[in-house]
């Protein structure tokens, strides 16, 4: 193969993966890693480093158009994400330490839990949940628009929430996947946020978490230009393109897509994990 064909691989893959990272707020990094690692037999870190970057892309080209829809929770994300950069931090030192067999291991227990929740009926109260005093004192509760008009919501739990994030932030620089996945879940579970808010803001949040991580890694040497470069233009591209599907799709049909890629992808990072294929 040459280097040529390899990149339009590369690219063609990233552009499935930012269309499903779009579109479910997992931030394509669920996609980019085990892709690079299972298929093209990349050394995870520097897939976890091309992911990265990727993840910054996904989030710059989502993101303006979701705030530009008004689903967006800008003061949450701002507010979350002060938890998510500490975390990513020491996420990305971690990483450093313990070995690729462990964080594929890792990277496929979180997925398939995910997976598992994201599978859970879950009903969404809007305006009859009460307001968090917290919330309401960094004024978070917000609204988004539906055909019907309007729809307002509370942000509930707020200091569970802010803990998840900080947790999500660590695995976002320990698996270089953003944290999408963490991220949603618990803005829907635990701050009980309308699912598409909980995307959206994801995609806003992500960069930033993203960002913070790859310092570390770009230090440490594992992000190569030649990998990054066709991972993020496909990403990009596939980030616009699901976004202009966000706005149209059931919340349902989200969910469905959501959790059936990430159990596939948990189940073969596992087992490459305890087998030595990574």
């Amino acid at each position: 193969m040459t280097i040529l064909e390899f990149s339009l691989l590369v690219w063609l893959g990233s552009l499935l993966a930012g269309f499903l990272g779009s579109l479910t707020g997992l931030g394509g990094g669920v996609v980019i890693v085990p892709l690079l690692t299972l298929i093209f037999k990349v050394d995870i870190r520097y897939a976890i480093g091309a992911s990265l970057v990727s993840v910054i892309a996904t989030s710059s080209g989502a993101a303006s158009a979701y705030v530009k829809e008004g689903y967006t929770n800008l003061r949450l994300g701002m507010f979350l994400e002060v938890a998510t950069t500490f975390g990513a931090i020491v996420g990305a030192i971690v990483a450093g330490i313990v070995s690729p067999r462990a964080i594929a291991i890792v990277f496929g227990l979180v997925l398939l839990y995910s997976a598992y929740l994201s599978r859970q009926s879950h009903v969404e109260q809007l305006e009859s949940q009460p307001a968090d005093p917290l919330a309401t004192f960094l004024k978070l509760n917000s609204s988004y628009p539906t055909p019907d008009g309007q729809k307002f919501y509370n942000v509930r739990a707020v200091p569970i929430g802010f803990g998840l994030m900080f947790v999500a932030g660590v695995l976002s620089g320990l698996l270089g996947i953003g944290s999408g996945a963490v991220k949603v879940l618990a803005m829907d579970r635990a701050m009980q946020i309308p699912f598409k808010v909980s995307t959206t803001t994801s995609n806003f949040m992500i960069g930033v978490t993203a960002a913070a991580s790859a310092g570390v890694y770009l230090r440490r040497g594992y992000i190569d230009p030649g990998l990054a470069m066709p991972v993020m233009l496909g990403v990009l591209l596939g980030a616009f393109l699901g976004a202009k599907v966000l706005v149209r799709a059931k919340v349902g049909l989200l969910r469905n897509i959501f959790s059936l890629v990430i159990l596939g992808l948990a189940v073969e990072m596992i087992y490459k994990g305890l087998t030595g294929g990574i």
